[in-house]
């Protein structure tokens, strides 16, 4: 394995081919935290990531029999669609919407932007990625961008007394979330996954992730509950579609190109791009604290993704 420092740059090449998938998904999934909280009411929230992936599940098949990807992946890569279907589409999202009936959207994503480190270690560790100095270095800065966020939105909601247990339930819940999403992240980027194409992979994954939320959210909540408010039922359908459906084989992508560290880097966009448009839809008022966290952010996004490219 080549050292950290002297592994070989970033090909302008590469960067070139993420840049716009990477910036695609970061713009959605910054939109999805205020339909997410829209989602979260009458029905119950396992019901709501069921129908969400089912919707999900049947573009991604529907795009796999249109681009002619083989559905036939074999026993190994029905084990990984498996493994990544319960982090990913069943662990991962049904804890995001349990943590978002206590905590704000906000600080549910701004604790997400922790998923860089989790991605960064997981990838060391299983995936033999050499991670340099400009990258720890970059990362260092995005996190203190991120820390500030967090106390922004902490100060933001005011919270104290008996609110602050429901807090630190939500925030440990998000935690579980981040760590469930960056287990998906590293093993779809193992030499076993990468033998499988990323459409049928994430088909099947969805549809295992699927039946499991399926499953649970009967086992707790009882029978599936529908309401047919406009709203929902558009919200549904961009997260399953956009959100899901879109936004997953691109991020998936941009993980097998440049890693699952710089490419959990979007998550460190995803509270900005959040609180911008919380600012359009909800009134959120910027604060200087909140300014300065969200520029260190894409800074250290900026040194983290100059840095050289981590061994493979």
């Amino acid at each position: 394995m080549t050292g950290a420092l002297t592994a070989p740059p970033l090909p302008p090449a590469t960067i070139r081919r993420v840049l716009v998938p990477f910036m695609l998904v970061t713009l959605i999934w910054g939109s999805t935290w205020l339909v997410i909280r829209d989602q979260i009411g009458i029905v119950p929230a396992s019901w709501s990531v069921t129908y969400r992936f089912i919707v999900a599940t049947v573009a991604m098949f529907g795009v796999a029999v249109a681009t002619r990807a083989p559905l036939r992946i074999g026993r190994a890569g029905m084990l990984l669609a498996a493994v990544i279907g319960f982090c990913q589409f069943f662990a991962n999202f049904n804890l995001v919407y349990l943590a978002e009936t206590s905590i704000t959207s906000g600080l549910v994503a701004v604790v997400f932007g922790l998923l860089v480190v989790p991605n960064a270690v997981l990838g060391r560790m299983l995936l033999g990625q050499a991670l340099s100095v400009p990258f720890l270095a970059g990362s260092a800065i995005a996190m203190v961008g991120v820390a500030l966020l967090f106390d922004h939105e902490l100060r933001t909601a005011g919270v104290r007394g008996e609110d602050a247990i429901a807090v630190a339930g939500g925030i440990v819940t998000t935690l579980a979330a981040v760590l469930a999403a960056s287990i998906a992240n590293v093993v779809q980027a193992t030499p076993a996954a990468r033998r499988v194409a990323v459409i049928p992979l994430i088909a099947w994954a969805m549809l295992f992730g699927t039946i499991v939320d399926a499953g649970y959210a009967w086992a707790t909540v009882g029978a599936p509950t529908v309401e047919w408010r406009w709203g929902y039922v558009a919200g549904i359908a961009y997260l399953g579609l956009a959100g899901s459906a879109l936004a997953f084989p691109l991020y998936y992508r941009v993980i097998r190109t440049i890693g699952p560290a710089r490419a959990a880097y979007s998550s460190v966009l995803v509270p900005v791009i959040a609180m911008t448009l919380s600012t359009a839809f909800e009134g959120y008022r910027w604060s200087v604290q909140a300014g300065v966290g969200s520029a260190l952010a894409m800074a250290g996004l900026v040194v983290a993704l100059r840095a050289r490219n981590p061994a493979r």
